[in-house]
Order: C-alpha cells, then structure tokens, then sequence
C-alpha cells in the first residue's frame, strides 16, 4: 500500500461535496482547472476519477501526474480543503472507478456523456499534502453567494 496524507477528519465531510476544481499543469506549465466529479474511497484513503481519456486533463495527467484538487464548503467558502496529489492514469477493464462515482451521482451509465470514439480511464488521486482552511466569516453573518 502506498503512502498516503490523511484527509483530517474536520474536513472529511468535504468529500462529499459533488463538484471539485482539479488544477493540473498543461504543456506550455500554465495550470488548467477543470470541474470533476470524483469519490473518495475510504478503504484506500484516495480519491477516484473516471475521465474521457482524450479530455484535456487526462492528457495533462498523463504528461505530468502533479495534481491539485480544491474543494471549498458550499455554505462557508471560508472553509476549504485542499489536496495535492500525484495521478496515476490506469486501465480499468472492471471499471471499479465508474462504479463509485456512479454511486455517489446515482448515474447508472456514463455512456450518455460520452461520443462514439471516446474511451475513459481511471484516475488514482494520491494525496501528498492537504491544506484545510476553516474561519467563520468574522463579522459578515450570512455570505450569501451573488
């Protein structure tokens, strides 16, 4: 089993947030953010993505495997959790990636977002480091998006 940084438990909850940004480095080293969905898987302490292998962000995965995951608190955006990682872009022929993600969304087929030609991949999120914020907003009451 590799090393993994633990998600604090104060956080952990973060997890089941539908929507992270996923910050990956392109060929010209400039970062490009993508909305993901994902799942953590608990028995493992890593994190799961099912992505379209000729999406933009595999390929950036698949050149160089330094990832950032960003997840801020929907009802707190003073409250954030960052996970940098290293990717591993795997063959997943069982399609064990897709199956918690399908859980999590309640999506039984991920064939409706795909083209004709498309295949996918899992991803493996290692995480290396994690960053967790956590203020009230001192002063503001409700923060109400705009």
């Amino acid at each position: 089993m590799i090393d993994v940084a633990p998600i604090p438990a104060s956080h952990r909850d973060l997890l089941d947030v539908h929507i992270a940004a996923m910050a990956t480095i392109g060929k010209d080293g400039r970062p490009q953010v993508t909305a993901i969905w994902f799942f953590y898987d608990e028995t493992e302490g890593i994190l799961k993505l099912w992505l379209i292998d000729n999406r933009q962000k595999a390929r950036n995965l698949r050149s160089n495997p330094q990832v950032t995951l960003f997840i801020m608190d929907p009802k707190n955006m003073f409250r954030t959790l960052e996970i940098r990682c290293r990717a591993e872009v795997v063959a997943d022929p069982e399609q064990t990636a897709m199956k918690g993600i399908a859980q999590k969304y309640q999506i039984a087929d991920f064939s409706i977002f795909d083209g004709p030609d498309d295949t996918r991949s899992a991803v493996f999120l290692y995480p290396e480091r994690v960053v967790v914020l956590d203020l009230p907003p001192l002063g503001w009451g409700s923060v109400e998006p705009r």
